[in-house]
């Protein structure tokens, strides 16, 4: 380790014990920025599996409006990259069902790890296997168990018509061929997984993935470098989403309580940054044809004042103390 890293170290471990022991109102956002670029630069990235289900309840919202756009009897391809045990797509599932019986939806899970992919598959989770984080259940509310789940004593499995539609994969998602293998999607997503991977990698995996996404399809794109995802989202001309924009961004305390120290978390929303319409928008519509067929969604400003996605989940009876797992 050369002697300018070390120093840099040293100086981020001294200036996080002030930031965390400083009281909110001189913890600034551009010292904040300052701190989080640093550990963007000094932390050892790796994968991790943890997840939620109804991790982000603004984000499942906007799905859901999608969904409400597109005509009766209509078919509705979706990708889910880095699906891990199934959490998110399971809450993806069960939202848009819920919403659209008329639908015939069809999920495409993916994953690096078989493991994690044959996890998923079974659909079948103890409620004592949580970790420290309360992880998979605190952020899920006692009522939605009941509909989303059969139980059998300390075991949760998913319901057949949840379950219906999904086919699970173990794949890499920088593989070019990803379109051969799923065909084109209305909607891709692409959540906390590319910020486990160093700047140059993810930018190129999320440039892969969205190639599988239809014109005037969507892509959701939360949990990524800022830097990264504007830079790719500008430069293939993805238009950003500003419904909701503010609601999802700070819809995942995991991501946003643990910022600026952690390298996965986000900043607080700058509005008057110029790119701030497309760095803080955490889903992209792609242009083409499909958006007259399938609905655009609209706004006029970054931070839309809208109703909250039903409800805010550190209320959940299930959920712990703290929750930035």
């Amino acid at each position: 380790m050369g002697i300018r890293r070390k120093l840099a170290i040293q100086y981020l471990r001294m200036a996080s014990k002030i930031w965390r022991h400083a009281p909110r109102r001189f913890r600034s956002v551009q010292y904040g920025n300052h701190l989080h670029s640093l550990v963007l630069r000094l932390a050892d990235r790796h994968q991790d599996h943890c997840t939620f289900f109804m991790r982000n309840r603004a984000e499942l919202e906007l799905m859901r409006r999608i969904a409400s756009r597109i005509d009766h009897g209509s078919k509705m391809d979706i990708a889910v990259f880095a699906c891990s045990i199934g959490a998110e797509v399971y809450s993806i599932a069960w939202t848009l069902r819920s919403a659209r019986p008329d639908l015939t939806i069809s999920i495409h899970a993916i994953d690096i790890s078989q493991e994690v992919v044959d996890t998923a598959e079974q659909g079948i989770y103890s409620l004592k296997n949580c970790d420290a984080w309360g992880a998979p259940f605190c952020r899920i509310y006692e009522d939605e168990i009941n509909e989303m789940f059969d139980r059998n004593g300390e075991f949760l499995s998913i319901k057949p018509w949840i379950r219906e539609g999904i086919s699970w994969h173990c794949a890499d998602a920088g593989d070019p061929v990803l379109m051969s293998m799923l065909g084109p999607q209305d909607i891709v997503v692409a959540n906390r997984f590319l910020c486990h991977m160093g700047p140059g990698c993810a930018e190129r995996i999320l440039r892969n993935v969205s190639r599988v996404l239809r014109p005037g399809g969507y892509l959701f794109a939360s949990g990524v470098d800022l830097d990264v995802k504007t830079r790719v989202a500008t430069d293939m001309k993805w238009k950003p989403v500003l419904e909701l924009a503010e609601e999802i961004h700070e819809g995942d305390p995991s991501i946003r309580n643990t910022w600026p120290l952690t390298y996965w978390s986000k900043e607080p929303i700058q509005s008057n940054r110029d790119d701030a319409a497309i760095r803080y928008a955490s889903a992209f519509q792609r242009t083409g044809s499909l958006n007259q067929a399938r609905g655009a969604i609209e706004g006029d400003r970054l931070l839309p004042t809208l109703p909250g996605a039903a409800r805010n989940d550190t209320n959940s009876p299930l959920s712990p103390t703290m929750q930035n797992g």
